[in-house]
């Protein structure tokens, strides 16, 4: 027995001895403890020195811009009125129903001193009460100048004696990635919050099926910055805040401005014109990641590929060909689709761009005179639709209206190609520019009601959910 015990016992000691080996050689820990002797740098909490952040950055100093910024950017409470069915007789017929309003809140900037300001569509949209907050707690009511759902710029005025601070526009095509931007606003109802961060991308399109050519930043956005600054660091105004991509509803790294340059045009048509004055090419780009792109090599072109060209648009009349694959405008280097769209949306109809294209493995730069659009592809649904010609008008026996050219296949069932559009849900359309905004306005969530015309002059009514 005493030999057993013996025994037993050495096992044990020589396992430990085994099990310690092996947590000392091949068990390390996968973190490292690091030890200093000397003392650490220590930061106050109030104020940090951007050299603390690196080297090559020592010069960035936000102070300056944030304290210009934070006076020109204002609060704006938008008071609706929406009405809640209370049966289904109400819903179908339109009667009764209560009336409850409701308050959204946003941003917007100052643009001069005379109090012009400038925000998203989505900010004031079927506001029947706009309010606006300076930074000094004066309170003011706003009426709407002019708005572009396209663009999701609306511009807004209040009345006062005193002059305002505001910001001036920037050169958003000169932006940087990389760039030290603030995003300046009131996330949930908190005045003049700044926060800071960079460039990320340029030209960025969040719908393929639209023209949007966002800045996007890593500046934290949430809701409530909509329509509020995003400013460089000496204090120009290079883009609007307007969305977040989360799955949340908060944000989560992403966040995207319309460019000034966009904003600034808008704006200044609405004042000048009273309406958005919109110039188009005439070209259609071919569609990425597609099979039959993919075949063609079209989704590792660095450029636009030419699909489509509109007859007697100011690219067809510029000898612009199919297969041609646009490298430059003026001097705005065209790397995709939202390069172009974007600096578009800072031209005019009848304004001559230069556009240099890859043909044959040349390059070759073309004067292209800027139009109205003819032609409109619906972002909504898809659909095609262009301008009535004499013989529409006699032939559907109306003279407003637009005619649907093409129809996506999800659609081909319902008799839509040939018919003219007059009407999007209470909004009449007279053109295009009609059909843009309107169909740009509706809801993806909810229903639209489309009124049509046939050839033998009777009214169609489709409803689309």
């Amino acid at each position: 027995m005493k030999r057993i015990g013996g025994l037993l016992l050495v096992s044990i000691f020589a396992g430990a001895i085994t099990l310690g080996a092996y947590k000392l050689f091949f068990e390390r820990p996968n973190y490292a403890i690091v030890t200093s002797d000397e003392a650490q740098p220590v930061f106050s909490t109030s104020y940090t020195p951007t050299s603390a952040l690196g080297s090559g950055i020592n010069e960035v100093d936000f102070t300056n811009a944030a304290e210009r910024t934070v006076n020109s950017v204002v609060h704006v409470k938008n008071l609706t009125l929406s009405t809640r069915r209370s049966s289904v007789f109400d819903f179908f017929y339109g009667s009764g129903g209560t009336v409850t309003p409701q308050v959204g809140t946003g941003s917007g900037v100052i643009i001069s001193q005379d109090g012009y300001i400038v925000t998203n569509n989505h900010v004031i949209a079927n506001a029947t009460q706009l309010q606006v907050t300076l930074n000094n707690n004066q309170t003011y009511e706003a009426e709407l100048v002019g708005t572009d759902p396209n663009s999701d710029i609306a511009l807004i005025k209040i009345e006062t004696d005193d002059k305002l601070p505001y910001l001036a526009f920037g050169d958003s095509d000169n932006t940087k990635i990389g760039e030290w931007v603030l995003a300046v606003g009131n996330p949930f109802n908190l005045t003049s919050t700044v926060t800071a961060g960079i460039v990320s991308a340029k030209a960025r399109s969040l719908d393929t099926r639209s023209n949007q050519s966002f800045i996007q930043t890593d500046a934290a956005v949430n809701p409530g910055n909509s329509g509020g600054a995003l400013v460089n660091t000496n204090g120009d105004l290079i883009g609007i805040n307007t969305a977040i991509s989360s799955q949340t509803g908060s944000y989560v790294g992403y966040s995207f401005a319309v460019p000034s340059n966009i904003a600034k045009k808008v704006v200044n048509d609405i004042m000048e014109y009273g309406n958005v004055q919109k110039a188009f090419m005439g070209i259609s780009p071919a569609p990425v990641n597609t099979r039959d792109a993919i075949e063609k090599g079209i989704n590792n072109i660095d450029g636009v590929y030419i699909e489509r060209i509109e007859e007697e648009s100011g690219a067809d009349e510029a000898g612009l060909e199919l297969g041609d694959i646009i490298k430059k405008v003026d001097q705005i280097d065209i790397h995709k689709y939202p390069d172009l769209t974007g600096y578009l949306g800072t031209k005019r109809p009848n304004d001559t761009i230069n556009v240099t294209v890859e043909r044959n493995q040349e390059l070759l730069t073309l004067p292209v005179v800027l139009k109205e659009r003819q032609l409109l592809v619906v972002p909504a649904m898809g659909m095609e639709v262009k301008n009535l010609t004499k013989d529409d008008q006699k032939r559907f026996r109306t003279k407003s209206g637009v005619k649907i050219t093409g129809v996506p296949e999800r659609y081909r069932g319902y008799g839509l190609e040939g018919k003219v559009i007059v009407q999007v849900d209470d909004k009449e359309i007279k053109n295009i520019s009609d059909a843009d905004t309107a169909f740009g306005a509706i809801s993806r969530y909810g229903k639209t009601i489309i009124t049509m015309v046939n050839e033998k002059g009777e009214r169609e009514r489709l409803i689309f959910q």
